[in-house]
């Protein structure tokens, strides 16, 4: 495959199920994969064939994910236009006028209040009931029954019981009792339900931070794991691998003389007379204007710093200490040779959640698979 000319991202879907096999060995349950967000920038469709999940008439893999996770009606229609046949669930609530289309789309909704499970027990055809998962909240505070107003749901989940019921840490990465907390909370919920649930319902709470922040598996039927699957957090940890690649080309080069000033503002002078490469890609590429004057490139395995701000369509580096042409590809994020700038190392010097740095890397790049095609 020739490479593009100006910049892109390498994906790597070897990287992605690897992390997959290790967030299920983790999790000791079934894993529903987030693929919000168009897979936080990767492909949603392609992350979700990689996984094998069952598209068209192509079956299921024996270690397929139990489903897929999605955040709007768009983001479904997007998998189902493209064939695929596998439970997906939409963890953002819909209104009143979207339940028809998540019914026709085959979406298992979260719902929480009783007019909608009603409303959607009524969209079915002689009285079939498509699954549904009910939302607790125990702290989040973004969406959800109350933990402790769960009692007003029981005769609608006795007329109308889900496949399934969740709720949604908020800090479990960061503070382990506030994970107890929120899960004590859930455990209540579902002691106050009694018998209003199905004894077969299909429990889960552990996001990517709640399997990484346990010693023991994760408790319930499933975990819902989406950050960790693209190697955003948690590498070290769980011993996951890098999925995304960022790289662009050097397109110039220019010595810059003792005193000298980079970039705009001119927030960077040159402490000796210095080699400076102009590499093509930006903050309208995805690499953060946060990273000026202290983020890393990786040319020829080498580590070569940003010198100034970076601009919408071009960053420069220094190069002094680097053997560097025009044409060579600069690796922003990502590996090359026996170094890597982690998704996680990039986020950290920018200050930024890895989640904002993932997402924001599809803006303008053509992506292409780094190893072999999803299947």
């Amino acid at each position: 495959m020739n490479l593009p000319s100006r910049a892109w991202l390498d994906v790597d879907f070897d990287a992605v199920r690897h992390n997959v096999r290790q967030l299920r060995a983790r999790a000791g349950v079934p894993l529903i994969v987030m693929v919000k967000a168009n897979a936080y920038g990767i492909g949603a469709v392609a992350v979700s064939r990689a996984l094998g999940i069952p598209f068209d008439r192509t079956p299921p893999a024996a270690d397929a994910p139990w489903g897929l996770g999605i955040a709007s009606l768009d983001e479904a229609a997007e998998l189902r236009d493209a064939g695929c046949r596998g439970r997906i669930l939409c963890f953002t609530p819909f209104l009143p006028s979207e339940l028809a289309q998540a019914y026709a789309l085959g979406v298992r909704p979260a719902l929480h209040r009783p007019i909608d499970i009603r409303a959607w027990a009524a969209a079915g055809q002689g009285g079939e009931l498509r699954p549904y998962h009910l939302s607790i909240d125990t702290g989040m505070a973004r969406a959800g029954v109350r933990w402790d107003q769960v009692g007003q749901l029981r005769d609608s989940l006795r007329a109308h019981p889900p496949e399934g019921v969740f709720t949604h840490f908020h800090s479990a990465d960061e503070n382990v009792d506030s994970r107890d907390e929120q899960e004590a909370r859930f455990v209540d919920a579902m002691l106050d339900l009694g018998d209003a649930l199905p004894s077969a319902v299909l429990r889960h709470s552990d996001n990517s931070a709640g399997i990484a922040s346990r010693t023991r598996l994760s408790p319930g039927s499933l975990a819902r794991p989406g950050i960790a699957v693209y190697g955003g957090m948690f590498s070290d940890l769980l011993g996951l691998k890098q999925v995304v690649h960022l790289r662009a080309r050097v397109i110039d080069l220019r010595d810059v003389a003792l005193g000298e000033t980079v970039s705009y503002g001119a927030t960077w002078t040159a402490a000796r007379p210095t080699r400076i490469a102009t590499v093509s890609a930006g903050y309208a590429d995805g690499y953060r204007r946060q990273l000026s004057n202290r983020g890393e490139v990786l040319i020829g395995g080498v580590r070569c710093p940003v010198a100034g701000r970076v601009t919408m369509d071009m960053i420069m580096v220094d190069v002094t200490d680097v053997p560097c042409a025009v044409g060579d590809v600069a690796t922003l994020i990502g590996t090359d040779g026996a170094d890597t700038l982690s998704t996680e190392q990039v986020a950290e010097k920018a200050e930024l959640s890895p989640y904002e740095l993932l997402v924001g890397l599809a803006l303008r790049v053509p992506s292409r698979p780094l190893s072999s095609s999803p299947p």
